[in-house]
């Protein structure tokens, strides 16, 4: 049985970062939408789906057969992370092997702010044999708040190797590889992440940035053109527009200028196969 926690925790964020592992300063003029902690929302974030019973495939060895405590585990479903932490220490202590309960304090832990906590926590639990993609991905995500970039980048592609059919998954590793400056494959992780769904506009936004980080300001100025239309609640989509258009003219007052769509480049990054 599996139970999916949710919450909608989404910063914008610019990319503008200058790290020395990860190549050259981002444009910080172009926005993107940065999902972070723990997250799905409507535009495909990430979600932890907190397994009460883990099969076989997913833990190795005498583990395949876990569970974690119903009672501790309620209380992270009713989003009380006091009596969750409580709950779940006493049972890593009484029963230090299991994976699975080091994994749900991990995410509680973070979910009080304790960050150093949760990742320990969550290097435990894969110690011991648990292989969710999701622990990869909320571990990803821990280390990119933290600024770890090599480390997310390398938990959110196991979190990608283990779970390929998650749109999440690609979208986080491409958030990962973009704030790197690796922008093939950025491209290539956004654009599996919309041909398995569709309905994201952070994702759709990405990509955009992507496209006019490469000089394809046409490709991004149709996607971001078809995102205000389509999501006009999706505020990044027309400030990326207003700021595309001003660069393109070199205009101080934020005017918007003029692009020249190419064919429709969104329906064919958005078909589904």
């Amino acid at each position: 049985m599996h139970w999916t926690k949710v919450h909608d925790t989404k910063v914008q964020l610019m990319l503008a970062l200058d790290s020395a592992h990860c190549g050259p300063a981002m444009n910080p003029t172009i926005e993107i939408a940065r999902t972070i902690a723990r997250a799905l929302s409507a535009t495909a974030a990430v979600v932890l789906i907190l397994a009460l019973w883990i099969p076989t495939p997913t833990l190795a060895g005498e583990a395949a057969q876990q569970v974690c405590d119903v009672d501790a585990d309620y209380y992270l479903g009713v989003e009380d992370y006091s009596q969750a932490i409580s709950r779940h220490a006493d049972i890593v202590r009484a029963h230090p092997e299991n994976a699975l309960a080091h994994y749900h304090l991990g995410f509680a832990l973070g979910m009080r702010g304790d960050r150093a906590a949760e990742v320990a926590q969550y290097l435990q639990a894969e110690a011991l044999g648990l292989r969710n993609w999701d622990l990869f991905l909320n571990l990803g995500l821990v280390q990119f708040e933290q600024g770890d970039l090599d480390a997310a980048a390398a938990s959110l592609q196991r979190a990608v190797f283990l779970g390929e059919d998650h749109p999440e998954a690609h979208f986080n590793l491409a958030l990962v590889d973009a704030e790197c400056g690796r922008l093939p494959e950025a491209e290539r992780e956004t654009l599996e992440s919309l041909r398995l769904n569709p309905d994201q506009p952070a994702a759709r936004n990405l990509l955009a940035v992507i496209y006019a980080r490469n000089g394809e300001t046409a490709e991004a100025s149709s996607i971001w053109r078809d995102l205000v239309r389509e999501a006009p609640a999706y505020a990044p989509a027309q400030r990326n527009l207003n700021r595309l258009g001003s660069s393109s003219v070199g205009a101080a007052d934020g005017e918007t200028a003029a692009a020249t769509p190419r064919a429709a480049v969104v329906t064919a990054i958005l078909e589904e196969r």
